[in-house]
Parts: C-alpha cells; sequence; structure tokens
C-alpha cells in the first residue's frame, strides 16, 4: 500500500509540474488534459505491441508434435488410473 501513494504522489507532483510548465504555452484547458491524452496514448500503443505481437507469433510445428505426444502420454498414464479421458 506505501508504494501505491509514493506513485500517486509522484504522479500528483510531476502532473502539477508539468501543468506550471505548460501554462506559459498552451492554455490552462488543454494543458489539464495533456497528462489524460498521454496515458490514453501509453494504452493504445500498448495495445498496438500486443496486436504486433501475436501477428508476428510464431508457429512452431517441433512443438506442436511434443505437445501431442504429451498429451498421448498423460491420455495413457490416467486410463491406466481407471481415468475416463476420451472426449471422442
Amino acid at each position: 500500500m506505501k508504494h501505491i501513494v509514493k506513485l500517486l504522489i509522484l504522479l500528483v507532483a510531476v502532473s502539477a509540474f508539468w501543468i506550471g510548465l505548460l501554462e506559459t504555452v498552451v492554455p490552462r484547458s488543454y494543458a489539464l488534459l495533456l497528462p489524460v491524452y498521454f496515458i490514453v496514448s501509453l494504452g493504445c500503443y500498448g495495445l498496438l505491441m500486443v496486436g504486433v505481437g501475436l501477428m508476428h507469433f510464431p508457429t512452431c510445428p517441433q512443438e506442436a508434435v511434443l505437445l501431442q505426444k504429451d498429451i498421448a502420454e498423460a491420455k495413457e498414464f490416467l486410463k491406466q488410473r481407471g481415468v475416463d479421458v476420451d472426449y471422442d
């Protein structure tokens, strides 16, 4: 909990400093919204990076074969223990 309070205090201090600097350049109403725009932009950038990462997600056929072997071994092990695992 202490870390959250420290982060919030830091965020408020940086925002106040930011607004103080920007009031000389842009109107106050715009300066108040710039941190919000910055956070929204970071969120959009994060979503974009997740999307790009998913589009370039590598396919691993060797790993798929190993996974199918592991699944077959697990089914055989469970059958030996008397558990019904056939979903077909």
